[in-house]
């Protein structure tokens, strides 16, 4: 079985190259945005023939590539573009692969241009900035209108719309829909290194699985690959923090840990594993259980060791029990004469019907829980 896109008008020489509607969903982007660069930057195919459909080479492919894998990770597409399509010299020819020379800033000389460095710097973001939205124009022609596209040959994909969200945030979503596990992976780390754990997660990954996820959702088996490839990877970014912190020197094993569970048939993990790994670098012991734990191991748990605060994730009503939450709320533990309780954090979406819950603390986001747990600041109620 192939996977080369069927020639479009059995030309000589068709063979030598892919449809632009098939670079399109292998980088993850749109056709729009590709004649966008070829338009704008002069990253086009590097033969043209009048009146027949464009054909990207191996070598164009390659310098589309370099120039998705650059954007992604916040460097400005002008900047992309010129670093890209000089990298794509021909061997022996010394001219850059495309069909225009892109445009510079106002004044800048040709000569000005080929002295620019080779390897760009991303661009920072500051905490309170950097969105793109969905429609609207970026500084640069950052292509924030883009809808990502389906990947695979013969998969047209319906599309990523991301809304308002951060470049790094759209970077990764890319990555990801062209199914490039190296970029995601890069861009993960990049991410918790340069803004946090919280942040990264608010900011950054929980906004491409949200986006993800939903696609999954109302396409069917489509995108199916895409949203296991970047829980994966989120997964693992995850889990490598809490090892890393939890094992580092000076650690105290005398508090008790705080509990982390799903509710019994929930199997989103994601979130509680964000937060085991954010109070495991603010010095907390955690006991993560993971997954649909069922009633009765939670109820065993508290009482057998005791924890002073448990956090139950619910992503839908239908997982949220009331009457269960409640029920750990009331539990007591401890010797005769000064039994206490375990303080209960409902968090998820699913917890819509706990916000008159006076004896459940419902924080709305990873920073209020951490700021909850960690003992920064008081505890919410729901």
């Amino acid at each position: 079985m192939t996977t080369t896109e069927p020639h479009s008008g059995g030309h000589p020489g068709d063979e030598a190259g892919v449809t632009t509607g098939f670079l399109a969903r292998k980088l993850g982007v749109s056709p729009t945005t590709l004649r966008s660069w070829d338009r704008r930057y002069g990253l086009g195919p590097a033969a043209r023939v009048e009146g027949r459909h464009r054909r990207w080479s191996p070598d164009d492919v390659a310098m589309m590539q370099d120039m998705c894998r650059m954007t992604a990770a916040g460097v400005p597409p002008a900047e992309a573009a010129r670093v890209a399509r000089r990298r794509a010299v021909p061997e022996g020819t010394g001219t850059p692969i495309g069909s225009a020379v892109e445009p510079g800033p106002p004044g800048e000389s040709a000569a000005g241009q080929a002295s620019s460095p080779e390897r760009p710097s991303p661009a920072g973001r500051p905490p309170d900035g950097g969105r793109v939205s969905e429609g609207h124009g970026g500084a640069e022609g950052s292509g924030s209108g883009e809808v990502l596209e389906g990947t695979g040959a013969g998969r047209s994909g319906g599309g990523l719309p991301l809304g308002s969200v951060w470049q790094e945030c759209r970077g990764l979503a890319r990555a990801a829909v062209r199914l490039d596990a190296v970029a995601v992976q890069e861009q993960l780390t990049r991410a918790v290194t340069t803004y946090g754990l919280i942040t990264a997660w608010e900011e950054i990954l929980a906004p491409a699985l949200h986006a993800v996820g939903r696609k999954w959702e109302s396409a069917g088996d489509q995108y199916v690959e895409v949203e296991h490839l970047l829980s994966w990877h989120v997964s693992a970014t995850l889990r490598h923090c809490y090892v890393r912190s939890s094992q580092a020197p000076g650690r105290s094993g005398d508090a008790l840990p705080v509990v982390l569970a799903c509710m019994p048939g929930e199997l989103h993990t994601l979130p509680l594993e964000a937060l085991s790994a954010v109070l495991a670098e603010r010095g907390l012991p955690v006991l993560m259980l993971g997954g649909a734990v069922p009633a009765e191991a939670l109820v065993a748990t508290v009482r057998r060791i005791g924890s002073t605060a448990v956090v139950l994730w619910s992503q839908s009503r239908s997982t949220a029990s009331l009457a269960l939450a409640r029920h750990l709320a009331a539990t007591r533990w401890g010797v005769r004469g000064a039994r206490t309780h375990t303080a209960v954090h409902v968090c998820g979406p699913g917890w819509g019907a706990a916000k008159h819950e006076t004896q459940l603390r419902r924080p709305r986001s990873l920073r209020d829980a951490v700021t909850a747990l960690a003992g920064d600041g008081p505890y919410g109620t729901a």
